[in-house]
């Protein structure tokens, strides 16, 4: 006790306490966003009863809408696969040679009946599971476009052009398994979050429904979040884009392309309800419309959104733009091969 005092009374008076942080949480900030939507109500009012504004948020809606049941799908088959499915297993499914794994996973696309969002938790949860990561990339680029929903809802939207579904499913299944090849000629691990190649334990001690779970709703909150983000760029750049571009587009084929491949990206429409919007572009060629629908399940804004959370920045922004490209020239080459020209 003698050596304690001893030690606080050689201590300088001077010393300087650390301040007190004011504690600031949600239900501060409620309360000041409150208080300012109270005090500018007119303003708010007569800025979000402006057209521009109710375009965008409808849009968002949408997309959120579209997007979550899916999501939750994916995050169920993910946490599945994580519980039930021991690695051995999905190692011994697929062929030793990643080459020949790569076309096999593209084809496995047809069991999942989802669209992009369910696609990024699932092929994550392959790769912690120690499938290649050119196999599940493959998957993730093939199940949102190839599965049977898919295919049944452009036979529904093009029912003067039953050759749109197999045009569709020829281009998306060539993008999917190209770009597998590609990344294992040329992909590098590093370019990858480390969370996202993080191997799983065969087992951890706990009970296969409690890893389930816990597994889904980290899954469903990690991408939800990225989820939010995508829809948010995608109901601000569609109130962007003018209606009136796409008539002036009705007899440029080259140009038709590009247009309604940057769309695809723009608009960020889920797989099962993007043949109903090409379909209604009824000014436009099929061959553009083709590339609309084999560019929008490969890549868009609101999945750039959930690759960059899952697999990290670097990987998206590599990956992405490559998917962009190749997905238009399977695109243009499955409509030249089944449409019979730029029609």
């Amino acid at each position: 006790m003698t050596t304690v005092a001893a030690d606080e009374g050689t201590q300088p008076h001077h010393e300087h306490k650390p301040r007190r942080r004011l504690p600031i949480g949600s239900l501060e900030i409620l309360c000041v966003l409150l208080v300012v939507a109270v005090v500018f109500q007119d303003s708010l009012a007569s800025l979000l009863s402006s057209e521009e504004i109710r375009t965008g948020a409808t849009k968002f809606v949408a997309v959120c809408a579209q997007a979550i049941p899916f999501l939750v799908l994916g995050v169920l088959i993910s946490g599945a696969i994580a519980a039930f499915v021991p690695a051995s297993v999905l190692r011994k499914v697929l062929p030793k040679k990643e080459s020949l794994a790569v076309p096999v996973a593209g084809v496995a696309g047809v069991a999942l009946p989802g669209c992009e969002c369910a696609s990024v938790p699932v092929s994550r949860r392959l790769i912690q599971q120690g499938v290649a990561p050119s196999v599940a990339l493959a998957f993730l680029l093939a199940a949102p476009a190839v599965n049977p929903i898919v295919l049944v809802a452009t036979a529904v939207a093009f029912p003067g052009s039953p050759e749109m579904v197999l045009a569709r499913f020829l281009g998306s299944l060539a993008t999917a398994i190209a770009m597998g090849w590609l990344w294992a000629r040329f992909g590098k691990l590093e370019w990858m979050a480390e969370r996202a190649l993080r191997r799983l334990p065969d087992d951890d001690g706990k009970s296969k429904w409690l890893r389930f779970v816990e597994t889904a709703r980290h899954d469903l909150v990690d991408s939800g979040g990225f989820l939010v983000i995508g829809g948010l760029t995608a109901a601000v750049l569609s109130v962007a884009v003018p209606a009136s571009w796409l008539e002036s587009l009705s007899g440029q084929i080259i140009l038709g392309v590009i247009v309604m491949a940057l769309l695809a990206v723009i608009l960020a429409i889920c797989s099962e309800a993007d043949a109903f919007v090409a379909a209604s572009l009824s000014m436009l060629p099929l061959l553009p419309r083709l590339v609309f629908l084999v560019v929008g399940p490969a890549v868009d804004v609101k999945l750039i959104a959930l690759q960059a959370g899952t697999f990290g920045k670097k990987f998206a922004f590599r990956f992405a733009p490559m998917t962009f490209l190749v997905a238009i020239v399977c695109g243009v080459a499955a409509g030249l091969l089944v449409l019979g020209g730029v029609r």
